[in-house]
């Protein structure tokens, strides 16, 4: 798997994209995968043939909200330039994109997220992943403080070795709830300084992208159910699910090919579900310690119409707290 970023961050501009490559020539051997939405207020592409037909068979772009329709149109065309048969002698391409909403520190009515910008992020993909206000993540913000593109992985034993890594988009979730090993920040910050800061007004309206990658031979009904889990690493860190967040979760795995000219049939090789609880563990567990990676690798930032973005290390370096998250 490779992962590319794209980040603007020009007058007004603070926003990406990231693509993920889960596999060279995705389209003629599609992965099985599965989709789990959290909370749909969101507005990605894609997700419905996943849901119904279990495979992945395109990259995986994450942008801003309002940049979906560009990064729908690079991806198609990429698809098209490396597979010369769609739309000619097979049918069309089904390209996910998924998306959180940077306004608060881009410019997002600007539409600044070009076709090109997109490309690119598809084309310098590699195994060496950015994490923190890059690509996609750049103006994002995470429990109201600057989050970003975060990544974590674990190894599970089954018989042998296998890993499950996550990537997150973080968007989402308050100040007020923020928790790192049972310590409410806040509240530690203000006893430590001897005040009582107001919570923030805003309604809880922001999302997260959880994107699970693993070589566990599964099915799209065990990647589903991989994916559901990705709520309960994010509640870990104190966040809810309001009415206004969007979170959704994709879960797909390397292991089983699906021939796009297979014929009548294909196999399948998926694990026995009574041995996949290893398998939900490390799922959450990295998808929260990659929502932590998203904030801890972002600086604090000043948005196009001077709203800050605190960084989580800025204020954990502040505090003498958990230094040894610090990267």
């Amino acid at each position: 798997m490779a992962v590319g970023n794209v980040t603007l961050n020009g007058e007004g501009q603070n926003t990406g994209v990231t693509a993920i490559i889960p596999k060279k020539n995705i389209f003629k051997e599609k992965l099985v995968a599965g989709v789990h939405v959290i909370n749909g207020f969101a507005k990605p592409a894609g997700l419905v043939q996943i849901e119904e037909l279990g495979t992945l068979e395109a990259p995986i772009i994450l942008t801003n909200t309002l940049s979906v329709g560009n990064a729908l149109t690079a991806s198609v065309k990429y698809m098209l330039s490396k597979n010369p048969e769609i739309g000619r002698t097979t049918g069309t391409v089904n390209c996910p994109v998924l998306e959180c909403n940077d306004m608060r520190l881009n410019d997002i009515r600007a539409l600044h997220v070009k076709e090109e910008d997109v490309l690119k992020a598809i084309e310098s993909a590699g195994s060496v992943v950015e994490e923190g206000a890059v690509g996609a993540g750049r103006g994002m913000r995470c429990h109201e403080l600057k989050g970003g593109i975060g990544t974590a992985s674990r190894i599970v034993n089954i018989g042998e070795d296998y890993t499950v890594g996550v990537l997150v988009l973080t968007n989402h979730a308050k100040y007020d709830e923020l928790t790192i090993e049972g310590v409410n920040i806040k509240d530690y910050r203000d006893n430590l300084n001897n005040e009582r800061t107001n919570c923030s007004k805003e309604k809880e309206q922001g999302s997260i992208i959880v994107i699970i990658a693993t070589d566990i031979p599964l099915s799209s009904r065990q990647l589903k159910r991989v994916a559901k889990r990705a709520m309960s690493g994010i509640s870990r860190t104190g966040a809810n699910s309001g009415n206004g967040s969007g979170e959704v979760a994709v879960a797909f795995s390397t292991c089983n090919k699906i021939l796009h000219d297979g014929g009548n049939f294909t196999e399948v090789k998926c694990l026995l579900d009574d041995k996949i609880d290893p398998v939900f563990n490390a799922t959450i567990d990295a998808v929260h310690e990659a929502i932590l990676s998203s904030m801890l690798h972002a600086e604090s930032m000043v948005g196009y119409s001077g709203f800050k973005a605190e960084s989580l290390r800025d204020i954990l370096k502040e505090i003498s707290l958990f230094e040894n998250y610090l990267p």
